[in-house]
């Protein structure tokens, strides 16, 4: 029986906290997938530094399109700008010929974890990590698959109800990547705070303090008309999946606290 978990492996697994850890395919997707904005690293040989830029993406399998991500392996599409710095990269394939190594990041935080010390504050958090190897996707038909993908995971039907197909000038100024990933692992914090003993027993300490969970979670305001809006009413589908998203999100930060108890 095939496994819906990625392996763990020296660079996957979680060495602070591992019983905070997760593998499987339906945790780290979801993440990443949910995730406003991931984080891109890799190394550039012409830069002192490594890099990490913020970039739109999501996961899919070209491949197999029909592959449900919470119990099968996925790619992760990210799209940019032609001349951007990643994108040449990707199409020099690194050195190994694999592709570019990089390491997408995705996280979000669902309260402040407030302690009677600052030592033990925290936050509930989920977050995931995927190791990969980046190239760039040539293929007019991968490409269009990929900015779907990457368009709709951001707003449901929106490329549908958008001005599609892309003109000529619009696909040479974008860049697809598809990143193989080789590892991925995901780190998620809940319930509320852990106190020290010594200080339970100090009852000023303990009546001064207070203690607890501030909920947190992405919310979406009223949408504001660009000035070249012609349409009066915001369309039905983008109002759904607003109030949908934050009704979700908060739902989700007050369940974490709930899982920990």
């Amino acid at each position: 029986m095939a496994s819906n978990n990625y392996p763990k492996t020296a660079v996957n697994s979680l060495k602070r906290l591992p019983n905070r850890g997760a593998y499987d395919y339906a945790t780290v997707h979801s993440i990443v997938n949910t995730c406003p904005v991931l984080h891109v690293s890799f190394n550039d040989p012409q830069h002192p530094f490594p890099v990490v830029l913020p970039m739109l993406g999501c996961t899919a399998d070209f491949e197999n399109q029909d592959a449900d991500p919470d119990s099968s392996a996925q790619d992760i599409y990210i799209h940019g700008y032609v001349s951007g710095r990643i994108f040449k990269s990707g199409k020099e394939g690194g050195e190994s010929g694999e592709g570019l190594p990089i390491t997408v990041a995705a996280s979000h935080m669902d309260g402040l974890v407030l302690s009677l010390t600052p030592f033990h504050n925290s936050c509930n958090y989920r977050s995931a990590v995927a190791y990969g190897y980046a190239t760039l996707v040539t293929s007019e038909s991968e490409r269009m698959y990929a900015m779907t993908k990457i368009t709709d995971n951001m707003l449901p039907q929106r490329w549908d109800k958008s001005r599609v197909p892309p003109t000529k000038a619009e696909l040479q100024s974008t860049s697809i990547l598809k990143v193989r990933v080789a590892s991925a692992s995901a780190k998620v914090r809940v319930g509320g705070p852990s106190e020290d003993r010594a200080d339970l027993k100090d009852k000023d300490l303990v009546q001064n303090v207070w203690t607890g969970v501030v909920p947190c979670w992405l919310q979406y305001g009223e949408p504001i008309p660009g000035k070249e809006n012609g349409r009066e009413d915001v369309e039905e589908y983008i109002e759904k999946w607003r109030l949908s998203e934050n009704s979700k999100g908060k739902m989700g930060a007050y369940e974490a606290i709930e899982k920990g108890k």
